[in-house]
């Protein structure tokens, strides 16, 4: 009789304190989405209002494994980045593969160009570490293919050079149902990208890139933002924060697009990079590409950056 008064007592307890914990409104809703984590960073991506900071991976955690594999992808989406950039390239029987060079001679233990090797010859080699040694894992260029099995509805994906090959990476989303979760971007006029996007019945998502400080760039600058629709996110590089950067900056944001800053090395970011973070302060230089309106950021350094906007509430 005992154990029963006791057991009754606990479950009182236990109610009384969820009651407790769900009126101090702190509390996770009892209710779990089904949404993918995906769908979560899509939201915050269509969201010109959210001011969530969304982490872009270059090339995937290459500090700890090869660049553009399977296990950088991997441990990135463990960190909680909400994209991952790869670099694609087209094998000579048209395969598409993740690598970054023309060649295969940095990344892996072979030799040559990448578009005068098939899929299968590409193979014979294994990926080397940023420390240009052999991985100790044995792994093998992978296909775009089994990059995407990985990210699906897990993460974002920035394909690098996707527009090159716009046609086979478009073909292999839709076979795959990712044609909202891959995103491009581009140089190209804004007549040529419609042109294109026009004989589609779906598309990958397209974003331009912009350097303020170039008359060119500008003129394309000036045809996107004239447009109706403003566009989901612009690119902004420059190697110096001069007003026509700042300008710039201003006038995307106020028409309602996403502001992406790569944060990979000084010129791209006026020297706000991620190695200045790293030897001085997080703090201080994320903060100062924060607080410019930046709610995109590409980064070789992930976890530093996931680990600074969680502080100021800015990343789940």
């Amino acid at each position: 009789m005992k154990t029963r008064l006791f057991s009754l007592s606990a479950l009182i307890a236990t109610l009384l304190l969820a009651f407790m914990a769900g009126c101090s409104g702190n509390s996770v809703p009892a209710a779990q989405s089904d949404e993918s984590r995906a769908e979560m960073i899509l939201k915050h991506l269509h969201n010109p209002a959210s001011d969530y900071v969304i982490v872009i991976s270059h090339r995937g955690d290459w500090r700890n494994y090869p660049e553009n594999s399977i296990p950088a992808i991997e441990s990135v989406i463990k960190m909680g980045a909400d994209i991952v950039e790869l670099d694609i390239a087209l094998t000579a029987d048209s395969v598409l593969v993740l690598q970054h060079d023309r060649t295969i001679d940095r990344c892996t233990t072979g030799k040559g160009r990448v578009a005068d090797l098939t899929y299968e010859e590409l193979q014979k080699f294994y990926m080397k570490t940023a420390h240009g040694t052999r991985c100790s894992l044995d792994l093998k260029v992978p296909t775009l293919r089994e990059a995407l099995e990985v990210c699906k509805d897990r993460i974002v994906i920035n394909i690098d050079k996707g527009y090159n090959h716009y046609g086979l990476v478009l073909a292999l989303a839709e076979e795959m149902g990712m044609t909202e979760q891959i995103l491009i971007k581009g140089s190209s006029s804004l007549a040529s990208i419609r042109e294109k996007m026009a004989a589609n019945e779906q598309n990958l998502l397209y974003m331009p890139i912009i350097t303020p400080t170039n008359a060119k760039s500008m003129a394309l600058f000036e045809e996107y933002i004239a447009d109706d629709e403003p566009q989901l996110a612009y690119e902004i590089c420059w190697g110096e924060y001069t007003p026509e950067v700042e300008s710039a900056m201003q006038r995307l944001i106020a028409d309602g697009s996403k502001l992406w800053v790569n944060s990979l090395w000084n010129s791209l970011c006026g020297g706000w990079s991620d190695d200045v973070a790293f030897e001085t302060s997080a703090a201080e230089v994320y903060g100062k590409v924060v607080d410019m309106g930046t709610t995109i950021i590409q980064t070789d350094r992930p976890e530093m950056l996931i680990e600074y906007l969680r502080s100021r509430g800015l990343h789940d």
